[in-house]
């Protein structure tokens, strides 16, 4: 059995957004990154909170923010990124907006952590990758601490590509 904990503090993506330069959290709030809402509804220095009445608002207004100067993550869960697959085609591929989210895998079996999601016995898990990969948004997964860098490879590609990217959070956020 591996000691491998698979879970990422929500100080730990905090870290990660302040040194990409992240200014607005514009979200649907989801289950999954319920550690990371409470930290940034809590109040945090240089981090603007915008709640959001769906996913396709909220793919808009970060498009907004960013052709105003912002630099926005978008925090949404995978049932509602496939609700929005229309806008992030529209606006973040045809109108080529460097979007970057955050999507809790909401589903996922405990089980299943660490594994390829593709093995989850549910669709909402199984289909995400999927998904991206038919829209040619490039993904990666967020398991462990130890992929936090990925955050700033995500930014880095947005930006150098002008495209959306899409960090795939695989559990549930730490509370600390």
């Amino acid at each position: 059995m591996s000691d491998r904990v698979f879970n990422i503090p929500a100080s730990g993506y905090l870290d990660a957004l302040r040194r990409n330069g992240v200014d607005y959290f514009v979200t649907v709030p989801d289950w999954v990154q319920l550690g990371l809402h409470v930290r940034v509804e809590q109040g945090v220095e240089g981090l603007n909170l915008v709640r959001c009445c769906n996913e396709d608002q909220a793919v808009c207004v970060s498009a907004g923010l960013r052709i105003a100067g912002a630099r926005p993550v978008t925090v949404v869960q995978n049932q509602g990124l496939y609700a929005c697959v229309n806008t992030i085609r529209a606006v973040g591929l045809d109108a080529a907006m460097p979007i970057v989210f955050l999507v809790g895998q909401f589903g996922r079996e405990f089980s299943n952590f660490g594994h390829d999601p593709s093995q989850s016995a549910r669709n909402t898990v199984k289909l995400l990758e999927p998904v991206l990969n038919a829209l040619g948004v490039k993904f990666w997964r967020l398991e462990d601490e130890n992929d936090l860098p990925r955050i700033d490879e995500a930014f880095a590609y947005a930006d150098k590509e002008s495209r959306p990217a899409v960090l795939i959070v695989g559990s549930p956020t730490g509370w600390n």
